[in-house]
């Protein structure tokens, strides 16, 4: 399946087929996952277009990312505290949020941020 995936070297597709044959019920279900991750990220972006991460700015300045980071990184720990209060608190969930899609949107916020980081979160 790594001849799916663009710039790959060799160790990291040798990677990749060791984890498909060594274990394919990871290897399967994480592929799932993040597909599942990436459709979740293009109907949001599609509602939302760019401007609630870039927050007004074309992402041009390094203050422009950063400030789009730090907004990511304050939803992110929303995420990280609402986990925190009914996984490690057991405490009640008030927001109606399955546990799965918080931990989904945490880490589709992680690939955002990777994006901005590498001013690449345009058209």
């Amino acid at each position: 399946m790594s001849e799916q995936i663009p710039n790959l070297d060799k160790d990291d597709a040798e990677a990749i087929e060791w984890l498909s044959k060594e274990y394919p019920q990871i290897y399967d279900s994480f592929r799932e996952k993040m597909l599942a991750q990436f459709v979740l990220f293009a109907k949001k972006h599609k509602g939302y277009g760019t401007s609630n991460i870039n927050l007004g700015t074309q992402l041009d300045t390094p203050e422009d990312i950063q400030l789009a980071l730090t907004g990511l990184v304050i939803r992110m720990l929303d995420k990280i505290n609402r986990l925190k209060n009914i996984v490690v608190l057991k405490g009640e969930d008030k927001v109606g949020e399955a546990i799965t899609d918080t931990l989904q949107d945490l880490s589709v916020y992680g690939i955002i941020a990777q994006i901005v980081q590498e001013g690449k979160f345009k058209k």
